[in-house]
């Protein structure tokens, strides 16, 4: 049966989306700004996160790139105070948040903040630990 390998996202500044992804806390092996392809560190069995140049996804698929207006993946926490710790840093780097952290009433600490080229992110914890 398939299973989810690789998230992608498309970035018309590199330097910009990777700094972004680790203010979230992906590491990256060296790259150079005229890579169109970079992955941070991703351990066996993980899903990947892989960015690309938005010129290179329209060369590979024939039109240009739009990032999506719902959320395109979602990081999950350790804590509720993991999310609003990451919110923090995110908003205070000016990122814009889409979703300030809240309780959901489906049990998690949760907010979305968009990465630089409008790529929504979930960030979520459950409020409860379980027994």
């Amino acid at each position: 049966m398939p299973r989810l390998d690789a998230v992608a996202v498309s970035t018309t500044n590199m330097a910009k989306a990777v700094a972004f992804y680790e203010l979230l806390g992906f590491e990256f092996p060296a790259w150079d700004a005229s890579d169109k392809h970079v992955e941070p560190i991703a351990k066996p069995g993980e899903v990947r996160l892989m960015i690309d140049t938005a010129e290179l996804m329209e060369q590979l698929t024939g039109a240009a790139p739009v990032p999506a207006n719902h959320s395109s993946f979602g990081l999950v926490c350790d804590t509720p105070a993991e999310v609003d710790a990451i919110a923090a840093k995110l908003s205070a780097a000016g990122h814009t948040l889409t979703v300030e952290p809240w309780d959901a009433f489906w049990g998690q600490r949760y907010a979305t903040v968009k990465d630089p080229d409008g790529y929504q992110i979930d960030l979520f914890a459950e409020l409860q630990t379980p027994a």
